[in-house]
């Protein structure tokens, strides 16, 4: 028995920010941004608003696709570096909100590698029967932790969220395949949040030497993410006896459009097979590959049997791919999406 993708949906807020937004707050241009990221605007949710305001509306969405209500929800796993609170799980947070009164939960913190790490996790609970279901949310405000004065980190994040709802299948031909998943903490120095945890709790200090914000050192990560992510993908490929023409989709972390196509060539991938939407999202960290997984079902480019390669790397180090084979028909062209 494998588990399944049996519905999906995403979220963003509505307010789009386009690059020469920035121009009037740090010294960048439209044009430095757009060559060296890919990006040309992204969506930032207004302030009082919370991770599980972005993911409720692609919960609910991703529930009524499948015809079921929130009682149905047997386990809530919520991806996310920047929770609604330190506690409550923001799992426990969404429970409430989307009134899924029988689920159980917990957060799952691995930066942009979330949701690769959370889709085998959801798909190994089902599997074991330890749960009927999985709501397995992906999604961050990354604009409650970025430093809009820093140049080299502010242009390259968005807010947003997708959602899949996961069951056990009845052909094991199709759902989650294979995934290789790995980590290296040696990476922490490069990619952190120098205050906020346990090690260094919020003090007037921090606050004022602005140590709550994400703190990168970027030509190491570009450099760690080119090999990690590559490699990943082109060993899941190996693994599974697949060739280039397997493989339908390459589903990417959306962090730099460099890091993708470096990606889709080590796997040998014309970009026709790379989905891309940093231009339009930036780096919406554990919510990239879930939303581009739905814009490309509502775009009704997924078919069943495609053999999707989903791939990250992130804050850890972690990194990590996983073979997914899509079993969800087409989506039904009356709700006005395909």
């Amino acid at each position: 028995m494998k588990a399944t993708i049996t519905a999906i949906a995403h979220s963003v807020p509505s307010e789009v920010y386009d690059n020469q937004w920035f121009e009037d707050k740090i010294e960048t241009t439209d044009e430095w941004i757009r060559t060296r990221t890919g990006i040309r605007e992204r969506h930032f949710a207004p302030e009082g608003q919370g991770v599980t305001d972005i993911i409720l509306p692609a919960a609910q969405e991703a529930l009524r696709r499948r015809g079921l209500t929130p009682a149905d929800v047997d386990c809530i796993i919520l991806c996310t570096v920047t929770p609604d609170r330190v506690f409550p799980s923001s799992a426990a947070i969404l429970q409430r909100k989307l009134g899924a009164i029988n689920a159980w939960g917990f957060d799952l913190a691995a930066a942009c590698s979330g949701f690769v790490y959370g889709i085998y996790t959801a798909a190994k609970l089902i599997e074991s029967g330890a749960v009927r279901n999985v709501l397995l949310c992906g999604g961050d405000k990354m604009s409650a932790i970025i430093d809009f004065t820093d140049r080299a980190t502010s242009v390259l994040f968005g807010d947003g969220a997708g959602v899949v709802f996961m069951e056990p299948g009845t052909d094991d031909a199709v759902g989650v395949m294979d995934a290789i998943l790995k980590m290296d903490g040696n990476g922490e120095q490069f990619l952190h949040q120098k205050a906020g945890g346990s090690m260094r709790p919020p003090t007037i200090e921090t606050v004022t030497n602005r140590e709550h914000f994400v703190y990168q050192e970027g030509q190491s990560v570009f450099k760690s993410a080119v090999k990690g992510m590559a490699d990943v993908s082109y060993e899941i490929m190996e693994r599974n006896g697949l060739s280039a023409a397997d493989v339908a989709w390459l589903i990417p972390h959306q962090a730099n459009l460099r890091i993708i196509d470096a990606t889709a060539d080590r796997m040998g991938l014309s970009k026709d097979k790379v989905m891309v939407n940093i231009d339009r999202y930036g780096n919406t960290t554990s919510g990239t590959i879930p939303i581009c997984m739905s814009e490309l079902y509502e775009s009704g480019r997924l078919e069943q049997g495609d053999n999707l390669v989903l791939a990250s790397f992130g804050a850890g180090y972690t990194w990590g791919a996983v073979l997914v084979r899509w079993g969800l028909p087409r989506i039904q062209s009356e709700e006005g999406l395909a």
